[in-house]
C-alpha cells in the first residue's frame, strides 16, 4: 500500500474526502445517540450512578480499553468491516461517556453550555484544519509530546480521583491545548502518512481528538457558571 502523500493528487483528494465524510457521519451518529440517551432518561441514570470517585475511575479505565480496542479494529486496513466496527464501537462508547456530563451541564448549569461548546469546538477545529492544510506543514513531530502529555494527564486524572483533589480550570485549559495539538497531528497524518484505504481509521482518530476538545470546552464553560 502506498502512503497517501505519494498517491496521485486525485487519489489523495478522494482519500481526504472519504475521511472527512466519515468524520461527519461519526459526529452525526454521536449527536443522534446522545439525543436518545438524554431523552430516554439513560443519561440521568448514569449521572446519578457516577457519583463516587472510584466509579469514575472505573469508567475512565473502561473507556481507555475501549479506545485501544476501537483503534486496533479500525487500524486493520485489510478488513473494512473491522474498520467500521471499530468506528461504531468508539462512537457509541463516547456517546455513553458524554451523556452524564451533558445531562449535568443541561440540568444543573445552563442548557446553552453544550450548544455553545459545540460551536466553539467547530470553530477551533475548522481553524486548525485550515492551518494544517494551508501551511502543508507536517505536524506529526508532535507525536512524542502527545504520548508523554497523555500519560501525564492520565496520571493527574487518576491521582485526582484517588486522592480527592480537583484538577480545576487550568487543567481543562491545558487539555484543550492538548486536544488542539492532537488535531494538528491527526490532520498531518491524513495529509502525509495514512494509506489510501485507511480513511475509516483516520476518521476515528480525528473524531477522538475532536471529542476530547469538546469534552474540555464543556468543562471550561461549566466552571465559568
Amino acid at each position: 500500500m502506498d502512503v497517501v502523500a505519494k498517491d496521485r493528487p486525485q487519489e489523495r483528494a478522494e482519500f481526504i474526502k472519504k475521511t472527512y465524510l466519515h468524520l461527519a457521519g461519526a459526529v452525526g451518529a454521536f449527536i443522534v445517540l446522545e439525543t436518545f440517551l438524554i431523552q430516554s432518561g439513560i443519561a440521568a441514570v448514569l449521572a446519578q450512578a457516577l457519583t463516587g470517585g472510584f466509579t469514575w475511575l472505573v469508567v475512565l479505565g473502561g473507556f481507555s480499553i475501549l479506545g485501544w480496542l476501537s483503534r486496533d479494529l479500525a487500524g486493520k486496513a485489510d478488513s473494512i468491516e473491522l474498520q467500521y466496527g471499530g468506528l461504531a464501537l468508539y462512537v457509541a462508547g463516547e456517546a455513553l461517556l458524554f451523556s452524564p456530563l451533558i445531562y449535568i451541564a443541561n440540568t444543573l448549569y445552563d442548557p446553552t453550555i453544550v450548544p455553545t461548546a459545540g460551536v466553539l469546538t467547530l470553530f477551533m477545529f475548522g481553524g486548525l484544519t485550515t492551518v494544517a492544510f494551508t501551511t502543508k506543514k507536517d505536524f506529526t513531530f508532535l507525536g512524542s509530546a502527545l504520548k508523554i502529555g497523555g500519560c501525564v494527564a492520565l496520571g493527574l486524572i487518576i491521582g485526582g480521583v484517588v486522592f480527592g483533589f480537583k484538577l480545576g480550570l487550568f487543567f481543562s485549559v491545558a487539555m484543550v491545548g492538548f486536544a488542539m495539538a492532537a488535531i494538528l497531528y491527526d490532520t498531518s497524518k491524513i495529509m502525509h502518512h495514512y494509506t489510501k484505504d485507511q480513511y475509516v481509521a483516520a476518521s476515528l482518530e480525528l473524531f477522538a481528538s475532536v471529542a476530547l476538545l469538546f469534552w474540555y470546552v464543556i468543562r471550561i464553560l461549566m466552571s465559568r457558571r
